[in-house]
């Protein structure tokens, strides 16, 4: 049996400009936005209703921040 990682959302950057909102897996955006902000205010309300990590990358692409919503691998202790 394969273990999955939590269900997530990401905010990444679109070559064609702007910023996507996508689920995690997903080839297709959700949603797109033409600022960082505006995708990432709209991914975390959507990670929120579904109870999803949201991962933002930066424009490298390497995940710069990472949010959880109820489905985090790691709470915190205490």
């Amino acid at each position: 049996m394969s273990k999955r990682g939590p269900e997530t959302h990401h905010v990444v950057h679109n070559p064609e400009g702007g910023w996507d909102v996508k689920r995690g897996g997903a080839e297709r955006a959700s949603s797109h936005h033409d600022t960082k902000r505006q995708a990432i205010d709209e991914g975390r309300e959507v990670s929120r209703n579904q109870g999803t990590e949201l991962r933002v990358h930066n424009l490298n692409g390497r995940i710069g921040s990472s949010d959880s919503h109820g489905g985090d691998p790691n709470p915190p202790r205490g």
